[in-house]
Order: C-alpha cells, then structure tokens, then sequence
C-alpha cells in the first residue's frame, strides 16, 4: 500500500472558495475527500497530472448538495467542475473530471480499461460510504489507517440525514444520484 497522502494542495484551494457553501459540513466533506483520494490512489497509482484531475474531482464530486441544495447533485457538481476548468484553461480534463464524478455512484463496474482511474475513484468513494465494508481488496488496516487520519466528522450522518429529507420529499425517486 502506498503511504496515507495528508496533502492535497489542489484540493484545499478549491474547497476554501466553497467553505461559506458548504458550512457546518466542511470538515467532514474535506475528510471524506480525502479519504476516497486515498483510496483511490491506494486502487490505482497516479501521475501528477492525474492526482490533480482527481483532486479537482473530488472537491466537486458531490459539492451540488451544497452549491444548489439539491439531493439530484451530479449534474450541477459537473457544472461547477466544468465552470472551474474553464476558468483556468482545462478544458482538455472536463471530460476526464466530468466522468470521475458522473460515474461515481455507477452500481456496476467500468470495464473500459481507457476509464480505470474512473472505475478505482468508484470503488473509492464506495469505500469509503460503506465504512470499509467493501473494499476491494484494500487491507482492513489501510482503511481504518486512512479513516482514523481523517475522521469522519458527521459525514455518514449527514449522508443519513439528507437521505431520509429527500425520500420523504421524492419517495418513487430516493436516490437519483444512482446509475446502472
């Protein structure tokens, strides 16, 4: 396993334009990111361009809840990341960082060997929202390595709480982050 990443220079930038959006919730959002960036790189071993395009993804991947204050929060998360790349010049990433996030939540496995940093940030972020339950192969002892040096801070409560809100309001439609 490689060593626990504890900086994410990228990451923190984005995330500190966001801070007023995301509130009460952003210790635990940046833990949570930090935490899928981890096991991402633990899954799939990246280059430098690629750790910045998955930090860029992971700052937005499910920054909607708070930008838009919406549960239905890929499209709008998309729409920040794109905002932001073209702000700066990326626009070749958008379709990398579009699928990163867009495909986060995907219940069956990316078998394009061309979208593999795609299917391990899936697997990461299931990782990590399942507690360790499912870890793909990751060693017990890596997950809670990486969960204790960045705890969860309310997020999986925050997770149940904005679950429940929304199939109370959208009960045919709980999930729509979802996708086969």
């Amino acid at each position: 396993m490689p060593p626990i990443s504890t900086t994410f220079p990228l990451l923190d930038e984005i995330l500190a334009a966001w801070q007023p959006a995301i509130g009460a919730d952003f210790a635990a959002y940046g833990n949570h990111i930090r935490r899928v960036l981890n096991f991402t790189l633990a899954l799939h071993p990246c280059s430098a361009e690629e750790l910045e395009r998955l930090q860029v993804a992971g700052a937005f991947h499910d920054l909607g809840i708070w930008s838009d204050g919406t549960f239905d929060y890929l499209p709008p998360s998309i729409a920040r990341a794109r905002d932001y790349l073209a702000g700066r010049g990326l626009e070749g990433w958008v379709p990398e960082v579009s699928a990163l996030i867009g495909e986060h939540h995907k219940i069956r496995a990316i078998a394009d060997p061309a979208l593999a940093l795609v299917e391990a940030f899936r697997k990461a972020d299931l990782v990590d929202v399942s507690l360790g339950l499912v870890r793909f192969g990751l060693p017990r002892e890596f997950v809670r390595a990486v969960k204790a040096q960045f705890p969860d801070a309310g997020f999986h409560g925050r997770l149940v709480q904005l679950t429940g809100a929304n199939l109370l309001r959208h009960p045919l439609r709980p999930a729509p982050f979802f996708k086969w």
